[in-house]
């Protein structure tokens, strides 16, 4: 007896738009003073991406889903990069503003 753990596209589907729905009501209702800790921790998020798209790419069994397995280590470390970036420069609106004098 095996335990068949497969998903099919359509439940890949359905967990896929779930998520980008839940994400979509969650951020719409985060007010603006959150937004920098939020950003943070999307980051992370983005960084545990990037280890899921380097272990499928890693156990993948054909040219297709090598290059997917890619374009995944790929532009999730875009993402998360960018992310670094915009979380810089929205503390750096936090700065004073006047230069210290030496």
């Amino acid at each position: 007896m095996t335990l068949d753990t497969s998903m099919t596209w359509v439940i890949a589907l359905y967990i896929f738009m779930l998520a980008a729905f839940t994400g979509y009501e969650l951020i719409r209702r985060v007010p603006a003073i959150l937004h920098t800790p939020l950003m943070s921790g999307s980051n992370f998020i983005h960084g545990i991406v990037v280890v899921g798209a380097l272990h499928a790419l890693f156990n993948a069994t054909s040219v297709f889903a090598e290059v997917v397995g890619f374009l995944g280590v790929l532009l999730g470390a875009g993402n998360a990069a960018g992310g670094y970036v915009v979380t810089d420069r929205m503390l750096g609106m936090f700065k004073s503003s006047k230069a210290k004098a030496p």
